[in-house]
């Protein structure tokens, strides 16, 4: 409520409510030159812009080929941003799931939205092909991480559950496979239960280890057809394996990738460190908040590895934070809410 005062006839009055300037209202108008993209640019009864109108607090009217955008100045060109890379991944063939729409818009906020969409300069876009589908930067951090999968000897990722440090690994080291650029593809994971305790396990030691490595399995699925997966992991091509089957090897003409590496001791990730071979590209992927190794944090040999080596030449240090989550919107929110400032 308003603080009152006396004016010099006495009479009561209230202060002035301070000054608020509204936002510029503006419009834009985009022509699509290739109506064979329109459907999955706009969606099925234009769910794509409705998503965007509800986001971005504009409004789109859709007319043949032509869209018109009006609301607040910012949002405006945040809307014309989306929709231009929206065309551009239309026409380029790559899929318009609901997961790249929001990356789109959240990337909207960046000043440099059409260099992520490009991948930054002039040069073609940034992504990655494997045999399912081709993978583009879905966050600003996503295209150092790329990046970094392309020219380092050892990229560490770092950041929580969502922001696609694995999915994007294992699609470079599929992708690698595929070219022929490195021989073998090896994930790895520490057989360490989150929070719980599962017991004996029945079967083989296939069977034993398989539920721990099930995510990298997943994500091998969603890059190359099941039956080659299959047919190369008999071959030796790719290995899933615990890290402690790591002991004693070189790794050479390899891709690696340590997945939940924060459940690692620091021995056991000097160990791992040190299989690297000639012709080889490590990636290590982990959480530093989400460790279940007894000792907690302060036993984690993925955060003594990155006080240790970030400096060290060939080596990458990819930070990923809330704002980089993909997967669904409420996924980055649930982070922000337990990693905030008033997180336990």
């Amino acid at each position: 409520m308003a603080r009152k005062h006396l004016r010099a006839e006495g009479r009561e009055t209230a202060d002035p409510l301070p000054f608020r300037p509204q936002p510029r209202r503006a419009r834009a108008e985009l022509e699509f030159e290739d109506p064979a993209v329109l459907g999955a640019l706009f969606g099925q009864f234009d769910a794509n812009l409705v998503l965007i109108e509800n986001r971005l607090g504009v409004y789109i009217a859709a007319r043949g080929n032509r869209v018109q955008i009006e609301g607040p100045e910012d949002a405006v060109a945040r809307a014309r941003d989306v929709l231009r890379g929206l065309s551009q991944r239309a026409s380029s063939g790559q899929e318009l799931d609901m997961g790249a729409l929001e990356a789109l818009i959240a990337m909207s906020a960046e000043p440099t939205l059409e260099g992520i969409i490009r991948g930054g300069g002039d040069g073609p876009p940034l992504m990655i092909r494997t045999r399912n589908k081709t993978i583009v930067p879905r966050s600003a951090t996503q295209i150092d991480y790329m990046r970094a999968l392309a020219s380092r000897d050892i990229i560490f990722a770092l950041g929580p559950a969502g922001t696609g440090k694995t999915y994007v690994a294992v699609a470079q080291a599929v992708s690698q496979l595929i070219a022929g650029s490195v021989k073998r593809l090896i994930l790895s994971r520490p057989a360490v239960e989150a929070g719980e305790r599962l017991g004996f396990l029945p079967g083989d030691m296939k069977e034993k280890v398989d539920p721990y490595l099930r995510p990298l399995y997943d994500a091998l699925y969603d890059c190359m057809p099941p039956e080659q997966v299959e047919r190369r992991i008999a071959s030796g091509e790719i290995e899933v394996a615990p890290i402690a089957f790591m002991r004693g090897r070189t790794l050479a003409d390899a891709f690696v990738i340590l997945d939940e590496a924060q459940n690692t001791t620091p021995a056991q990730m000097k160990m791992f460190l040190t299989r690297f071979g000639q012709n080889s590209r490590m990636v290590v992927c982990g959480d530093p908040r989400q460790v279940d190794i007894p000792g907690g944090a302060a036993m984690s040999g993925l955060a003594d590895a990155v006080t240790r080596l970030e400096d060290v030449e060939g080596i990458a240090v990819v930070r990923f934070g809330a704002g980089d989550v993909v997967r669904h919107p409420i996924v980055g929110r649930i982070v922000e809410a337990y990693e905030g400032p008033d997180a336990g």
